[in-house]
């Protein structure tokens, strides 16, 4: 992006980029903040694209080659700074995007783009002039292993042991992603902090935004 670009295109928005292991309540998260949300885990590659890493026998879904970081960043500085982006559709169970849809700002002044590889992004953002926070959900690590396995059954998102063996494997290396999206620019905050950040964020640009 072009300095010209950027000055036809001042920011309209404060961006939250929100980081958390999968299951962590981003997406709750999200939709409890009432502001626009883009889903970051739209934004995987296709199961067949050139070169996806692999792990277990099967596509490392949680390795960062896995995700298109440049089109995020693409859509996401859109976002900001034009008000919409066209976005693709992703469908986790087939592997592949399935279409794609407009995200609107609205109006709104805080934009909450959410997803495992939230991290890998902040310094793009932040490089982009982007006005932004960086937040990771940090919760139980047990209790999102839990959560996330009962999401990802009910709605048959990979066959059960495929679950478990990645459930397992998530929960292990917690730890090290951790300390990867700290690294990245990311701080460390509960629920209830992360939904004041949003309203602060908010009140800051002009807007209420409801944090309980």
């Amino acid at each position: 992006m072009t300095a010209a670009s950027t000055d036809r295109h001042p920011a309209r928005c404060t961006l939250i980029l929100l980081a958390g292991p999968s299951g962590s309540g981003k997406s709750r998260l999200a939709a409890m903040a009432g502001c626009p949300r883009l889903n970051l885990d739209d934004f995987y590659h296709a199961g067949e694209h050139p070169g996806m890493p692999r792990t277990l026998g099967i596509v490392d879904w949680d390795h960062p080659d896995s995700w298109d970081a440049a089109t995020a960043v693409a859509a996401v500085v859109s976002l900001c700074r034009t008000g919409s982006a066209d976005v693709p559709v992703y469908d986790l169970a087939r592997n592949r995007p399935t279409g794609r849809h407009r995200v609107t700002l609205d109006g709104a002044r805080v934009l909450v783009a959410e997803g495992v590889f939230a991290p890998e992004i902040v310094g793009s953002c932040r490089a982009a002039g982007v006005p932004m926070d960086a937040l990771y959900l940090d919760r139980s690590r047990t209790a999102t292993l839990v959560r996330r396995f009962v999401r990802d059954v009910s709605e048959r998102r990979k066959p059960v042991l495929v679950l478990l063996r990645r459930g397992w494997a998530l929960w292990r290396d917690e730890p090290r992603a951790r300390a990867r999206a700290l690294a990245l620019g990311c701080r460390p905050v509960s629920m209830a902090e992360a939904l004041a950040a949003v309203a602060a964020a908010g009140e800051v640009r002009g807007d209420r935004v409801e944090a309980s």
